[in-house]
Parts: structure tokens; C-alpha cells; sequence
């Protein structure tokens, strides 16, 4: 499971010209190693990732509880 304040914290790395390493920690390979490229499209993709950050952490999440299969533990189903 991903967290969002960590992907906040790699977000930051663009600072010293590190930009896409949160989209590679959020499973988005291709779009990671173009703003690495691209310096996060000029910085315009960097800044509107820190709106976008929240939902692709979500959607990451989702896609790895899928695959974990129906047996796996989740708190929002656990009774109190």
C-alpha cells in the first residue's frame, strides 16, 4: 500500500531536479519517465500533480487490492 504524504515527500525531489518520482511510486511508469525527462513538462505537469496526487495514490491502492485477491483484511469492513 501506498501512502499520500510520501508521495508528497518524492514530489519534493523536484526541487533538486528530481520530477516523475512520485508518479513511479504511485505506479504510473511511463508518465514518471516523461517528467523525469521533461522535467515535469517544463514544471506545469509538477505543479498540477499536486492536486492530482491524492487520486492516484487512491487508484494505485485499488488496483493492488485487486490484486491481492477477495481474502484480504480491510478496515473499512471490520467491525467495531
Amino acid at each position: 500500500m501506498r501512502s499520500t504524504p510520501t508521495a508528497y515527500i518524492l514530489w519534493f525531489l523536484c526541487l533538486i531536479g528530481l520530477c516523475g518520482v512520485h508518479r513511479l511510486y504511485a505506479g504510473k511508469v511511463f508518465t514518471g519517465l516523461l517528467w523525469m525527462l521533461t522535467f515535469g513538462l517544463l514544471g506545469i505537469g509538477q505543479f498540477i500533480d499536486l492536486f492530482l496526487i491524492p487520486n492516484m495514490i487512491d487508484q494505485n491502492n485499488y488496483r493492488l487490492l485487486g490484486r491481492a485477491g477477495p481474502n484480504v483484511w480491510r478496515p473499512e469492513y471490520a467491525r467495531a
